[in-house]
């Protein structure tokens, strides 16, 4: 019996041993996924905003919009101020370095120039460099700008939707009525994953156009960003 007992109290310890290795085996996968592939991420896209800024101040960039090496960069002083570049394309391996993507499908994005259309964008809310994650912190009347090589363009929220499925495509139309417009106009959308941690739903913020500002030489900030 004694032996046993021995037996049985020798299997739990040793099973106790293994799902501490799993607890920490997972708590490392949840470092490396929320903290490391953010620094990585950081690193490549700092690289490569500042490849683009050094093409503009070299003028060797094919014009104010390069859609290749990055079409401008985004600025959202509620989400922390940090510019984010913004490229062409929303798949992981655009994403996954730490950069917003404006879609091409399943609705394309219209480009900040165009005269009317609807510039979406979409970012990592957890890992890979996380640059919507306090898409949350976003209020009706805060600025969104939006610099290129010769204009910033300056949007204002104007609405929010913290939760939709995921396959919701209307919030990325045109004209995006579910967000109360029913005009053309020049709007910008961002989306994320929702809740934090999970990609089941989407978080969607909504702005309107207000203004232009031509980049001086100094590329001194809009006033929304000073």
């Amino acid at each position: 019996m004694a032996r046993a007992r021995s037996r049985i109290a020798g299997v739990i310890s040793v099973f106790g041993e293994l799902l501490i290795t799993a607890g920490v085996l997972m708590g490392l996968f949840v470092v490396y996924s929320l903290w490391w592939t953010n620094v990585l991420a950081d690193r490549e896209a700092d690289k490569q905003g500042d490849a683009v800024r050094d093409s503009w101040i070299a003028d060797t960039g094919p014009g104010a919009l390069d859609t290749q090496g990055g079409l401008g960069f985004l600025h959202v002083p509620a989400m922390g101020g940090d510019e984010v570049l913004v490229k062409e394309g929303t798949s992981p391996d655009v994403l996954n370095h730490g950069v917003a993507g404006y879609y091409t499908d399943p609705v394309k994005s219209a480009l900040p120039q165009d005269r009317t259309g609807n510039f979406t964008l979409a970012a990592h809310r957890d890992g890979h460099g996380a640059k919507f994650h306090d898409i949350h912190k976003m209020k009706v009347g805060d600025p969104i700008v939006f610099e290129t090589k010769d204009t910033w363009y300056v949007y204002k929220v104007y609405e929010t939707l913290p939760k939709t499925s995921r396959f919701n495509v209307d919030v990325l139309q045109p004209v995006p009525k579910e967000s109360g417009k029913t005009k053309p106009g020049r709007y910008i959308t961002l989306t994320t994953c929702t809740p934090i941690l999970t990609s089941d739903f989407r978080y969607i913020v909504w702005g309107e156009l207000v203004r232009t500002e031509k980049v001086d030489h100094e590329r001194t900030r809009p006033a929304e960003l000073r």
